[in-house]
C-alpha cells in the first residue's frame, strides 16, 4: 500500500536567516548549545518580523540580561527615523535597537526626557536612557548628566554611569581632557580606569566611517572600537539617524560590555546627535 505523503504543518515552516557582514569582516556564529531557545520572532514588543537573538543559559554571577554579551564582540546601534524631527525640527527623544552580527535584535533602547529640556538643551541634554530584552526587562540604563563637552571647561566635561540592572553600578563613561583630540576613560563600578578610548582631531562624517579607538589603559595597544558608520547624503543630511558598530574583546566582562555600550550612545549624542539645521561637531569643541 502507497502511504500519505506527510503534510507539512501550516505557519511551521523556519525562515532562513540572513548572515549579513559587519563593517569588520565576517558575522560570527552564535547560535550554539550555550543558548536556551531559537530565535524569538513576532515579538509583542518588536515590530512583525523582528527576528531576536535566542535567550541564552544563566551565567554564574552575571547579572540577569547581561548573559547575551557573554558571547558576542561586536554590536550594531541602529537609531530609528523619527519623522517629527524631520517635518517640524523639533528634537524628540531617540529610540534603538541593538543588534549582534547576524542581524538578530539583542536589546532595544528608549530615551525619557521632557519636552523643556530636548528643546533648550539639543546633543547636549541630560538623559536616562533604557535598554530593554525581549521580553521588555530593563537590562542597562543608562544616566547622563548635563555637562559640558568643550575643551575650555576642563572641570566640567561629559560622563555617563551605566547601571546594570538599573540601581547598581558597574561602569562609567568620563571624557578625559585633550587639547585637540576626543578621550574617554571606561572605568568600572570602582571608578578605576579599565580602558581607553581615543577618538579623532576632526569627527566630521563626510562620505566615510569614523572610528574611536578602543585602547588598553596606557594606550599602547588597540582592543576595540567604536566606529560612527556612514549612511548615505540623505540620510546624514536631513536625519540624525545613525548606526554605531561596537567591536570590543569578545572574552572582556559582559560588566565592561556594558559601559562600552554606554560609551557609544555617548559619543553619538556628543558628536552625531545633530539636526538636519545644524552641523556636525569637529573635534571635541
Amino acid at each position: 500500500m502507497k502511504m500519505p505523503s506527510k503534510a507539512s504543518t501550516p505557519g511551521r515552516s523556519s525562515p532562513t536567516m540572513s548572515r549579513p557582514q559587519t563593517p569588520h569582516g565576517p558575522s560570527q556564529q552564535i547560535y550554539g548549545p550555550s543558548y536556551a531557545s531559537p530565535p524569538v520572532q513576532h515579538h509583542p514588543y518588536s515590530p512583525h518580523g523582528v527576528i531576536w537573538m535566542p535567550a541564552p543559559l544563566p551565567i554564574p554571577h552575571c547579572p540577569p540580561g547581561l548573559e547575551y554579551l557573554s558571547q558576542i564582540d561586536r554590536l550594531l546601534i541602529h537609531q530609528e527615523v523619527e519623522y517629527l524631527e524631520i517635518l517640524t525640527s523639533f528634537e524628540t527623544c531617540n529610540r534603538y535597537e541593538i543588534k549582534n552580527a547576524l542581524g538578530q535584535r539583542v536589546y532595544y533602547a528608549t530615551e525619557e526626557n521632557n519636552c523643556c529640556t530636548l528643546l533648550c538643551c539639543g546633543e547636549d541634554r541630560p538623559f536616562t536612557l533604557r535598554i530593554f530584552d525581549n521580553i521588555g526587562q530593563v537590562i542597562i540604563e543608562l544616566t547622563r548628566p548635563l555637562r559640558c563637552s568643550s575643551c575650555w571647561y576642563p572641570c566640567c566635561l561629559q560622563e555617563l554611569e551605566v547601571q546594570a540592572p538599573p540601581g547598581i553600578p558597574v561602569g562609567y563613561i568620563k571624557q578625559t581632557w585633550h587639547p585637540l583630540l576626543p578621550k574617554f576613560s571606561i572605568q568600572n563600578q570602582a571608578q578605576s580606569d579599565v580602558l581607553k578610548i581615543v577618538g579623532p582631531c576632526i569627527v566630521c562624517s563626510c562620505g566615510k566611517d569614523i572610528h574611536f579607538e578602543v585602547k588598553s589603559v596606557d594606550e599602547a595597544v588597540t582592543v576595540g572600537q567604536i566606529s560612527k558608520l556612514w549612511s548615505g547624503f540623505v540620510k546624514e543630511i536631513f536625519t540624525d539617524a545613525d548606526d554605531i558598530a561596537i567591536q570590543f574583546p569578545l572574552d572582556l566582562d559582559v560588566r565592561m560590555k556594558a559601559v562600552m555600550i554606554g560609551a557609544a550612545f555617548l559619543i553619538d549624542y556628543m558628536f552625531f546627535e545633530h539636526g538636519h539645521y545644524t552641523n556636525q561637531r569637529l573635534g571635541i569643541w
